[in-house]
């Protein structure tokens, strides 16, 4: 494959954004080091907002310091709202929509800001997890009781982490520990011949940290899909009328200490393996298995000056099987180095530079010609600010063995112009490298893909007004060269150009005693290539809601969710339209005994017949009860 140095006209040069942020050089608060081997702790009850993030910059800041917009979902987010899963969780957030192909454990897909699902960068414990082969990452196999927190960073940030990053980033955290040696654990049953356990301990105390946590799931499930075979050809494109089934089991691990000289080393291990049901012409079960495994060294080899070594590996497998007949197999394993310097270069303001390399390897049943590639990359960043304004500047050139070279960049201000009230805009340009299966699948496979590439500007404005903080964003992003079937060359090419606006308002407070959380995300995605030129983007909702209210009453607290989204279409022509819908959650829980606690959930009230994907089924109304430990 012969390979390209081309830069497109929109990426920002690394030299260009490195020069100007030397002749900047402007204040910042953050030290260099407070921003080494990053802490995760939870944010309080309401306040998402005051959590520290580290994925927007690669250093530590308050969510709200941060020029990116940013979600936070803490461990207490997810136990109030009872979520059975981690997709439970971000649906409806602000830019996040999930489509899924049946109920929990099957096929579920991301889209952050209307861009394409594979389009969306997914870290665990700071390690790129997901398929090499179809760049997809499997969020549904996640245990939601291995998790502590997620980050959800909207935007490009491949200027920082590389490829995929063009919609945004969402990086999930393993449970870290320290403190007190505590047990905890919940048993959930309900609906669907749901049967859920997850258990562990954690401690270590002031300076070193640890956590075991294990997680076994099972639903019999409902029939996930509609579908229809010859010749009609809907859906699945097969009649199953059958139970989908789900089976899941998952562990993580995670140890550290931090030396009285402030060096810092810390491991995590997570694991998780999942038996699925579906119906398919092809295959209609599979067994996967995801894995990531981390270590981190960080230490100040002198004032001022952090740096930190991050070695990570993930494996990502699938086995599918057509009636207990095995059909295929696929291997993805990653493996990545990241070398990070942050030097405090005075009174307030912060540079980071440093280098990654990543090796990519798939085996199995299909035979790629090419079975292995290399990633190298170099980026750079400055934070700081003077007076009342903040900056951030980014750079990153990667050199990858498979499309040459690609150089990105990002720009972002924001100024505090009335006491808690920013404003802040930002540039962005990102990039997505071609997967195994676009380049090699046999007879398909084309090695001359281009990456995909994007620009996107933004424009936000937030306030805080005592318990209320509120932001509101508009974006514009503009993605050239997707990838998709050229049935001109009977093969994958670079034909689809997409446009897409979009504005996502979020508004957290507190009102006579009810904890309120309201997300609205408006889109207008829009193909702008020539066959179906300027037609909907296939399956994200043009409008999307939620809101979550919650309200203690000493032991007890109750709450709820509404969650709305319009219409779509599942497919790039828009002869298909899916119809927009509303479920409504409800919650309930009694704490006694200092640590137990009994909680109750009824899922879709008002039992919805709804999908996010055309021919597949969403749950209807379920009934869950959940005995709690958490001292």
């Amino acid at each position: 494959m012969q390979r390209s140095s081309r830069t497109p006209a929109f990426h920002l040069l690394p030299s260009t954004v490195l020069a100007l942020g030397f002749c900047l050089a402007v204040p910042r608060g953050a030290a260099a080091d407070t921003a080494a081997v990053p802490q995760e702790p939870s944010a309080a009850a309401g306040g998402r907002l005051e959590a520290i993030v580290v994925t927007a910059s690669r250093v530590a800041e308050t969510a709200d310091e941060a020029l990116a917009p940013v979600t936070v979902v803490t461990r207490e987010d997810v136990e109030r709202l009872q979520a059975g899963s981690v997709q439970d969780v971000l649906r409806g957030l602000p830019g996040v929509a999930v489509t899924s192909t049946g109920g929990r454990g099957q096929l579920t897909s991301l889209f952050l800001r209307g861009a394409e699902s594979d389009h969306v960068l997914v870290l665990i414990d700071g390690v790129r997890a997901g398929s090499a082969t179809t760049g997809a990452f499997s969020l549904e196999h996640v245990p939601v009781d291995l998790v502590e927190r997620i980050e959800v960073v909207r935007g490009p940030r491949a200027s920082l982490y590389g490829s995929d990053a063009i919609g945004g980033v969402v990086q999930i955290f393993t449970r870290k520990g320290g403190g007190t040696l505590a047990p905890f654990g919940r048993v959930t049953g309900g609906s669907r011949g749901t049967a859920d356990v997850g258990a562990g301990i954690s401690g270590g105390g002031d300076r070193a940290w640890f956590s075991l946590t294990g997680s076994a799931a099972r639903e019999d499930g409902f029939n996930a899909c509609d579908g229809y075979g010859a010749p009609l050809f809907f859906g699945c494109f097969t009649e199953e009328p059958d139970r989908d089934g789900f089976r899941n089991a998952g562990v993580s691990a995670r140890a550290g200490y931090r030396f009285p000289s402030g060096a810092e080393i810390d491991g995590r291990v997570l694991h998780d393996r999942s038996d699925v049901e579906f119906d398919g012409s092809f295959q209609n079960a599979s067994e996967a298995r995801q894995s990531v495994y981390a270590g981190t060294l960080a230490g100040s080899p002198r004032p001022g000056w952090r740096t930190t070594l991050n070695v990570g590996r993930s494996h990502d497998g699938l086995e599918s099987f057509r009636g207990g007949e095995f059909v295929s197999r696929f291997t993805t394993r990653r493996d990545e180095v990241t070398l990070q310097n942050d030097v405090d270069l005075g009174e307030s303001h912060l540079f980071t530079a440093g280098l990654d390399y990543r090796r990519d390897r798939v085996s199995g049943t299909t035979e790629y010609t090419v079975s292995r590639r290399d990633n190298r990359g170099g980026f750079a960043q400055l934070l700081g600010g003077f007076g009342d304004h903040e900056v951030q500047l980014s750079a990153r050139r990667d050199d990858d063995r498979q499309f040459g070279n690609a150089n990105t960049g990002g720009v972002a201000w924001g100024w505090e112009f009335h006491d808690a009230a920013r404003l802040t805009a930002s540039y962005g340009a990102a990039f997505k490298a071609p997967t195994f299966n676009e380049l090699y699948w046999p007879g398909s496979g084309n090695e001359n893909l281009r990456p995909e590439e994007s620009a996107t500007l933004d424009l936000g404005l937030s306030a805080a007004h005592g318990p209320a903080r509120w932001s509101v964003n508009a974006f514009r992003s503009e993605i050239e060269n997707l990838i998709a079937y050229d049935f001109a060359v009977e093969k994958t090419n670079n034909v689809r150009r997409a446009r897409i606006h979009g504005l996502e308002a979020a508004l957290g407070t507190r009102v006579r005693g009810f904890d309120l959380d309201a997300s609205l995300t408006l889109l207008d995605p829009r193909n702008r290539a020539a066959a179906n030129h300027d037609k909907q983007l296939a399956r994200r909702p043009r409008r999307a809601a939620r809101i979550d209210v919650d309200r203690p009453f000493g032991r007890y607290r109750v709450g709820g969710t509404v969650h709305a989204e319009g219409a779509r279409y599942d497919d790039l022509a828009n002869t298909r339209r899916i119809g927009g819908f509303h479920t409504v959650d409800l919650r309930a829980a009694y704490e006694f005994g200092g640590a137990w606690s009994v909680e109750g959930k009824i899922e879709n009230v008002f039992d919805e017949d709804y999908e996010t994907a055309s021919g597949y089924n969403q749950p209807g109304r379920g009934f869950f009860l959940t005995l709690r430990y958490r001292p």
